[in-house]
């Protein structure tokens, strides 16, 4: 009896449903993909937290939250600037010294000649943008080192400042100038227990924010990207709802947002929207993570660096005009150690030193750091020399960890 062969079945079979990413695996790939800036994040609210409970609640304080956004508010402005200079692979040593030098020839316009302020901060900006301008010349075109041109800035600026104010300093400065650092929104509407117009401009704020959030997992999803799952994205909304409400009350109950914060929340809305959607933006990107291969691939290099310290330029002595309006006065001893502070948030807030990493919104979140160790310390009576050990720690420990996320990262 003959025996029937039986041949396997060698048709395609449809792929059988494996289990869909686990919760777990996908905020740990979120995490990873934003460790430095998330990292920061969680420290400084940490930071915060302690130094909450060690100040008995002072340093949430309406009055404290104020002082801390208008102490730190120049700090900010030149972080922006020093970020997206140490993303284009360069450092800049001078920033402190111009904003002492623009300052200074504000005063003597202002105090000495009387010039009009606004015509005084136009006229200072510009002086910022030469300089950053001539700074960039030597880099981009020339082929020097920006360490040594920008350290060469930081002598000839600082002589500079003392020979526009002869040793000494130069005040007081107009009602109008000095609203620039320690002015306030003007009150409107009906007489309540919180400032009306920060109220609203903090719905403003949140409801932009969420948008935002919902317009960006659109479009992730839209181009077949992972994204977070419904249920840590609302939580993560919910987080953002609750820090914008809480901070939009602690304005609001106090005399509500300084003047400073509007300056910077414009350079962090227009600077962001730069380096992550603008052609030039993702050339400083480019040129700080692999220039050669930028040039080969059509990158006008020498442009986007002299334009990189142009800008700086230009920060710098806005944030000399800030920090002079605070003073209310030009002093010669302006500015000193400015570009280190600037420098270290930068890099706390996610900078790489090999260039080509870095947000605008890191450098914020590394300044408030610096910011609130030391406004924390010295509410808990720290004396200045343990705070410079502390803060030079933090600045240690964040640069090793970017080290050891590369290190890994490679093996």
């Amino acid at each position: 009896m003959a025996q029937t062969e039986i041949i396997p079945d060698s048709s395609p079979k449809a792929p059988q449903a494996g289990p869909g990413p686990s919760l777990g695996g996908v905020l740990a790939r979120a995490l990873r993909g934003n460790v430095r800036q998330y990292g920061m994040l969680v420290a400084l609210a940490l930071i915060v937290v302690l130094f909450q409970i060690w100040t008995d609640g002072i340093l949430l304080q309406p009055l404290n939250i104020t002082n801390l956004i208008q102490q730190n508010g120049y700090i900010l402005i030149l972080a922006i600037g020093m970020m997206i200079v140490i993303i284009a692979g360069h450092i800049d040593l001078s920033v402190g010294s111009l904003a002492a030098f623009v300052g200074a020839a504000a005063a003597v316009m202002m105090v000495k000649h009387q010039v009009p302020w606004p015509l005084a901060l136009t006229a200072a900006l510009l002086i910022g943008a030469l300089a950053g301008a001539w700074q960039g010349f030597w880099i981009a075109y020339l082929g020097i080192p920006s360490f040594i041109v920008t350290l060469a800035g930081m002598l000839l600026f600082r002589g500079g400042t003392q020979i526009l104010l002869q040793g000494q300093s130069v005040a007081p400065f107009p009602k109008g100038f000095q609203n620039i650092s320690s002015g306030f929104l003007p009150a409107v509407g009906p007489q309540t227990n919180y400032h009306n117009l920060t109220l609203l401009l903090g719905l403003g704020v949140l409801a932009v924010a969420i948008l935002q959030e919902v317009r960006g997992r659109r479009q992730t999803a839209s181009y077949g990207l992972e994204v977070l799952p419904l249920a840590l994205f609302l939580t993560k909304l919910a987080v953002i709802t609750a820090a914008v409400a809480t901070f939009t009350m602690l304005l609001a109950s106090y005399h509500g947002v300084p003047i400073v914060l509007l300056i910077l929340g414009a350079l962090l809305v227009g600077f962001g929207y730069l380096m992550r959607n603008s052609i030039i933006g993702r050339h400083t990107y480019a040129i700080g993570g692999n220039e050669p291969a930028a040039k080969l691939s059509g990158v006008k290099s020498k442009r986007v660096v002299f334009l990189a310290f142009t800008n700086m330029g230009v920060l710098a002595a806005l944030a000399g005009m800030v920090f002079a309006a605070r003073l209310n006065a030009g002093t010669p001893q302006a500015g000193i150690n400015f570009e280190l502070e600037a420098i270290a948030a930068a890099f706390i807030g996610g900078a790489s030193a090999s260039g080509g990493v870095g947000t605008v919104m890191g450098a914020i979140i590394g300044g408030l750091v610096l910011g609130v160790l030391n406004n924390g310390m010295s509410l808990v009576g720290v004396g200045t020399d343990y705070q410079q050990v502390i803060k030079g720690l933090v600045l240690l420990a964040a640069v090793g960890f970017d080290v050891y996320n590369k290190r890994r990262a490679g093996s």
